[in-house]
């Protein structure tokens, strides 16, 4: 574990930097704010060779870890929390066995160990905001008991918009410290009721990231997959079903790969009703099939490729077109399928969209204002389709509000989108009203 745990250059080199800069221990002393045994005991670490610290260390550690914690709640300048966070990091540095000398503290004093680092947590200072994060991280993870939430949730709404930072450091420190907190299940309904870690770690995927902090983020989404709760929302709240195997079909690792079908094979043992419909319509049953012809260094990825593989046969082979269609409905992005441009689909289902009050109607016309130009295309182009082969099709698209959003996508800046829409209104427009 130690500080390893969450590892970022720009934390390594400012930290030798500020291992050599002078604290004024001594005013503080004059100001009251130091004792004089604090004084003496920090001299004996501030700015001396590893080797003697660690040799303080090993013979008193206990007192020191409390020095710490203290000094680090009362004092407030900069550099001064700089210089503490520094020496609370390096006293863990390959020193998992010094944790409890931290977790300790509280019987000496209740708001220890957490209380200071979740006041630096609010630093307008990156270094001392960040390296308070990796030490938290750090202290949290090595709890033996579930953790309480007040100390848990401050640090994962400081995580929510550290990870939707634009600040690279920000973004990787927070996905490392998500890592690490992830692998306790308690801490995953707990990230999960913070739309914002997801949405963000989504976002990182969606930039395509270089393939170490890919991997990292999927990691992150694939813990939270062990939760059924999670497992049966993740898509359908963040479409990541889409995402990971668009990221899946352009990855260079193996390990990146594998991470992102063991993120499959747990949705789909959690709440396959809720991700193989997702899956098929992204097409990931040939992708798979690809998979399974591959050569693996890890026989477990060969293991999950064949079985994410197996359950979505299963699927597609009791699918109707329609069970298709409306499946790709269900993901709030459409492409052009070949059920689309079907025009014996449409003869024989346009009517079925009516069913249960409307409701797949209803999904397609909401599409007619997603941000993705070919969903909008496809939506729109659906809708002509509908009208055309549905007698009563007019009155209803036009009640629902279809009729006059294809006229506004008729002006928009896709081309696609314009030209679909033209011909949707068209078949507004032509076919006659039945009203009956």
């Amino acid at each position: 574990m130690s500080a390893s745990l969450v590892s970022n250059a720009y934390l390594d080199e400012h930290s030798a930097k500020i291992r050599s800069k002078p604290v004024p221990w001594e005013g503080y002393q004059r100001a009251g704010l130091v004792t004089s045994e604090e004084l003496s005991l920090i001299k004996k670490v501030d700015r001396q060779p590893r080797a003697k610290t660690e040799s303080t260390l090993v013979s008193d550690g206990q007192t020191y870890a409390l020095l710490y914690l203290r000094l680090l709640k009362k004092l407030q300048r900069v550099d001064t929390m700089q210089c503490l966070l520094v020496l609370i990091a390096d006293a863990l540095l390959d020193h998992d066995e010094r944790i409890p000398l931290f977790t300790r503290t509280a019987q000496s004093d209740p708001d220890l160990p957490y209380a200071p680092f979740l006041r630096t947590l609010e630093s307008q200072d990156e270094f001392v905001q960040l390296k308070s994060a990796q030490i938290l991280t750090i202290l949290l993870s090595a709890e033996s008991t579930p953790l309480q939430h007040h100390h848990l949730q401050p640090f994962l709404r400081i995580l929510a918009m550290l990870v939707q930072s634009t600040s690279v450091n920000k973004r990787d420190v927070a996905v490392q410290c998500l890592e690490a907190l992830l692998a306790r299940p308690e801490c995953r309904m707990a990230v999960w009721a913070i739309p914002g870690i997801i949405s963000g770690l989504v976002e990182i995927l969606r930039h395509k990231p270089g393939p170490q902090m890919c991997y990292q983020v999927i990691f992150c989404l694939w813990l939270l997959s062990f939760q059924q709760d999670i497992a049966e929302q993740i898509n359908k709240k963040f479409e990541v079903i889409p995402l990971l195997t668009s990221v899946a079909q352009e990855a260079a690792k193996e390990k990146v790969t594998r991470v992102i079908i063991a993120t499959f094979r747990n949705l789909v043992t959690k709440a396959p009703s809720a991700n193989l419909p997702a899956m098929l319509v992204s097409e990931l049953l040939p992708f798979t099939k690809n998979l399974a012809a591959g050569k693996w260094s890890d026989e477990d990825i060969l293991e999950d490729i064949q079985f994410v593989r197996d359950e979505l046969e299963r699927n597609f082979a009791s699918l109707t077109t329609y069970d298709v269609y409306t499946s790709e409905l269900a993901t709030n992005r459409l492409s052009w399928t070949p059920v689309h441009e079907s025009e014996q689909f449409w003869h024989e289902n346009a009517h079925r969209l009516h069913e249960k009050d409307y409701s797949q109607l209803k999904a397609l016309i909401q599409l007619l204002d997603s941000d993705d130009p070919v969903t909008l295309a496809v939506a729109v182009h659906d809708v002509g389709q509908y009208v055309k082969h549905c007698e009563r099709g007019k009155k209803i698209v036009t009640d629902l509000g279809a009729k006059a959003r294809a006229m506004e996508l008729m002006t928009h800046s896709d081309p696609d989108v314009r030209y679909h829409a033209l011909l949707a209104v068209q078949q507004l427009v032509s076919h006659p009203w039945t009203t009956a």
